[in-house]
């Protein structure tokens, strides 16, 4: 019989073997965003596969690209792929229903991740912002940048329930406004920068005296400020959510028509779920609504503080 050293084949397989023990031996996460084209979710899945791989299990991520049948589709693909929890942004709030009915059925725990799904009795666990908290402080700053009151249009999305706070807390303080604000139109944009720059553009056009555009996120408003340049309307500011590099390279410039954005931590969010999903899957104690603080109101008077490049 040979030794060791005469059998390397063998000592490969073993190798091989023990690997794929280790593999099986932890957890296997889904993660289904929004749409992955939006920097936003690309940071949150970078900060949620960092903290799932370096914990020594697996992550299969799913674009749906902002669609909620194709999304529905992926999920049960996940399933089929033997997942134990998924990290879950759904496109629409109502239309996942049936995906988190196929989910508890499969066993398959459920951390609802960023933007709440409508029927919160499926879900596991929630990790995301105050996101009314986020639309007072847009409101607020408003109130303090244009203390004489004005028309205000605003871009929304209503299948994401995070925009829908946002946009709630937002209205909640400009109604509180010793001059009034008048909110002149509000159109859904899908959360799309193509569809937002559309619909911006058609308001505007009706209504040239537009004071302030309130995003439902920093995509929605790198669109309404794309539609703004088009009409030359020079004067009109902008408010989004989310405090993406993006538009705090734009707040660095002098002549910029964003005023500011409400700064989330889709790092500090990612990583929070993924100690929430581990926690679930250990038989740990852990906490059903868990909520990352909105970082703060970044404006160009304080833009230096955070950089122009990358998350806070």
């Amino acid at each position: 019989m040979g030794t060791p050293e005469d059998n390397p084949v063998q000592e490969e397989d073993t190798e091989e073997t023990d690997e794929e023990e280790a593999e099986e031996e932890g957890y296997k996460f889904g993660f289904s965003g929004i749409n992955m084209e939006n920097p936003y979710f690309i940071t949150l899945e970078n900060a949620i596969r960092e903290s799932v791989t370096s914990s020594g299990n697996t992550l299969i991520t799913e674009d749906p690209e902002g669609d909620a049948q194709k999304q529905a589709s992926q999920i049960t693909e996940m399933i089929e792929a033997g997942i134990d929890a998924i990290f879950l942004s759904p496109v629409n709030w109502e239309e996942i229903t049936p995906s988190l009915q196929e989910l508890q059925e499969a066993d398959v725990r459920i951390i609802n991740v960023d933007t709440q799904v409508k029927e919160m009795d499926y879900v596991d666990a929630y990790v995301g912002s105050d996101n009314e908290a986020a639309g007072r402080m847009c409101g607020e700053a408003l109130i303090e940048k244009c203390p004489d009151g004005g028309k205000v249009l605003i871009l929304e999305c209503p299948t994401q329930n995070s925009i829908n706070e946002r946009i709630t807390g937002f209205e909640e303080a400009i109604s509180k406004a010793e001059v009034g604000f008048e909110i002149v139109a509000r159109e859904n944009t899908d959360g799309k920068f193509e569809k937002s720059v559309e619909v911006a553009q058609n308001i505007l056009k009706e209504h040239t005296d537009v004071t302030a555009i309130m995003c439902g996120n920093d995509q929605i408003a790198v669109g309404a400020q794309t539609a703004v340049n088009l009409l030359g309307m020079d004067d009109v500011i902008i408010y989004g959510v989310d405090g993406s590099p993006d538009i705090k390279k734009e707040l660095e410039k002098s002549d910029t028509q964003i005023a500011g954005t409400a700064a989330q931590s889709p790092i500090n969010m990612g990583k929070k779920a993924v100690e929430v999903g581990l926690a679930i899957l250990n038989g740990e104690e852990y906490e059903k609504e868990n909520y990352v603080e909105i970082i703060d109101m970044i404006t160009k008077d304080n833009v230096e503080m955070y950089g122009a490049d990358g998350w806070q």
